[in-house]
């Protein structure tokens, strides 16, 4: 089970209706309890994916992730997941995403249709990497 605040997914629906049409992302920092996850912040990322690629993909640098590893540490936190946007498609990983996903990671995906946050769904790649397994998402 996934734990996130409202106020923190309203943050993110924010975010990546900002990021409209193209997609958006960040860092879910929290809490874990054997399979349970709290997320308690969220880190918007710039997205440096290729201009004309933004659109159906997102990259962050090396330099995001730590600088973010070192303030989740900071506060007591773990880095456990990240989130992004697909704009006019499903909240469903895409081939893309299980190629460069980790399979210790929570992955919030939303789909933004028109502009709008229409769906966020939660899910965790296997220990194998060959799929997504849905995880329940529950809003506090």
């Amino acid at each position: 089970m996934i734990e996130l605040p409202r106020s923190l997914q309203g943050r993110i629906h924010e975010q990546l209706q900002g990021t409209y049409p193209n997609e958006g992302g960040g860092f879910l920092l929290g809490r874990q309890d054997g399979e349970a996850v709290t997320i308690v912040d969220v880190h918007p990322v710039e997205n440096v994916f290729e201009t004309e690629e933004q659109h159906h993909r997102y990259a962050m640098t090396p330099q995001d992730w730590a600088r973010m590893e070192d303030e989740a540490d900071a506060r007591g936190l773990a880095l456990v997941g990240y989130y992004h946007s697909h704009p006019d498609h499903p909240a469903v990983p895409s081939e893309y995403d299980r190629a460069h996903a980790l399979p210790n990671f929570v992955y919030i995906i939303v789909s933004v249709r028109g502009g709008q946050a229409a769906e966020t769904r939660a899910w965790r790649l296997t220990d194998d990497r060959t799929v997504f397994d849905e995880q329940r998402l529950l809003l506090l």
